[in-house]
């Protein structure tokens, strides 16, 4: 073996027990987040994201901390901080400093794809990920489900069709997001949260996913038997995401209560 190959391989090995010994050290709080969604009334997972793969950067110069604590002081459920690097400029980082600065629970977002990336996120301090149906093979899905709660954290399952919907609740997935947002195109057609609110039954939890701008649109899928919305890009472009996140929440309770 060459010793730049031993040498990778000693990195790798280190890396490997570093993430599972800061993983061991943390607590998720995988049923608070589940039931911070329950609450009464639509919750709101707000978002941090620096870029999208549509619209390219949202805020050049972003703070992941500051933007979670506005949202937190705001009345948000849950944050969703992005750490996929290449399309959306996210970082670990950047949810283990979220995670320290607010109490309340995290979604680590990303292309969850290895067991290992499980306990990168615990150890990072996130409480959910999420599992893309339509990114993973049904046997790669069916393990990563069954691994995450193994190590303590919620699972987060996105769909977008009939067909994935199904997928997630043959397997138990408690926790379902449907993603108005075609994942080839990047076309959004919120037509996806009617088109599969045929399958919303009591005892798992329905987040919407994309393209929801306005409290209109939070009454509506809500009435569809939604119980939370995941929203990044209306709040990453707002002057101040968390002025805009408790204004939204303040005229979506209005509405809901009328």
């Amino acid at each position: 073996m060459s010793g730049a190959r031993r040498s990778a391989l000693e990195r790798a090995s280190r890396d490997a027990g570093a993430t599972e010994r800061a993983a061991a050290s943390t607590t998720p709080r995988a049923g608070e987040f589940a039931s911070a969604l329950m609450r009464p009334g639509v919750q709101v997972i707000a978002e941090c994201k620096r870029r999208s793969p549509s619209k390219g950067i949202l805020r050049p110069h972003y703070d992941p901390v500051r933007i979670a604590s506005g949202y937190a002081a705001a009345g948000a459920a849950a944050i969703s901080v992005l750490t996929e690097p290449s399309f959306f400029d996210g970082h670990l980082d950047h949810l283990r400093a979220v995670r320290a600065a607010v109490s309340l629970p995290t979604l680590r977002k990303d292309f969850i794809a290895t067991e290992f990336q499980l306990l990168e996120a615990r150890a990072a301090g996130a409480d959910a990920v999420l599992l893309i149906v339509a990114a993973l093979q049904r046997q790669q899905f069916t393990t990563l489900l069954a691994a995450a709660a193994n190590v303590g954290l919620m699972a987060l399952v996105e769909v977008h069709t009939p067909e994935e919907a199904r997928v997630a609740l043959d397997h138990g997935a408690m926790l379902v997001g449907v993603n108005s947002r075609d994942l080839q195109t990047l076309a959004v057609s919120t037509w996806v949260f009617e088109s599969l609110a045929m399958l919303i039954k009591p005892g798992v939890t329905w987040v919407a996913e994309s393209g929801i701008r306005t409290p209109e649109d939070v009454r509506q899928v809500g009435a569809l038997g939604y119980s939370a919305v995941l929203i990044g890009e209306r709040f990453m472009t707002a002057d101040d995401p968390g002025a805009t996140l408790r204004q939204f929440i303040a005229e979506s309770r209005a509405m809901e209560a009328t």
